[in-house]
């Protein structure tokens, strides 16, 4: 599958599971948005078709002078590196809720849904809560720590047991 169809495919899939507009998500209060720049390895996630079976994935932010986001998300897969572009358009003054465009003119809301306070770990949701990542600056993360974040998560209503661990071998 060429590129063209996996952005395609991807915005497609996410088009599609998520309708809303808006959320009714409680999302984090105050996001330092330059903090939160930079590499993130995704722990967890719950895998749209193109991240089955994939491994060291890795999303990486930069604030662009408009303001915007550039979302560069890495991964291996069959033994293959992969990269896939985004823009991240910051929708309110809290810089925790985002809308992602991976195709023009499609903009997908893209939630920052928990922050650690040390910027050590970061969980990405969307509206409908057919996807999430989970991701630390680490390309590894305390077991007790994913633990407390699965709770939250499933007391917000995700089911946990579609979030699969992303192996890092680094």
């Amino acid at each position: 599958m060429n590129y063209i169809k996996i952005i395609l495919s991807l915005t497609l899939i996410f088009f599609v599971s998520c309708k809303e507009e808006e959320h009714n998500m409680e999302i984090v209060k105050q996001l330092d948005i330059n903090r939160f720049m930079g590499d993130w390895y995704v722990i967890g996630v719950i895998p749209n078709f193109i991240e089955k079976d994939a491994t060291n994935g890795i999303e990486s932010y930069t604030l662009n002078e408009k303001g915007d986001v550039d979302i560069q998300y890495t991964f291996q897969k069959n033994g293959k590196s992969k990269t896939m572009n985004a823009k991240g358009f910051i929708q309110d003054e809290r810089n925790s809720f985002w809308k992602v465009q991976f195709l023009w003119p499609v903009k997908l809301p893209y939630l920052v849904l928990d922050y650690a306070e040390d910027n050590s770990y970061t969980v990405i949701g969307v509206p409908n809560r057919k996807f999430v990542w989970i991701m630390s600056r680490e390309n590894k993360m305390d077991d007790d720590v994913y633990t407390n974040i699965l709770t939250k998560l499933e007391d917000i209503g995700y089911d946990i047991s579609l979030i699969k661990k992303m192996e890092q071998n680094w």
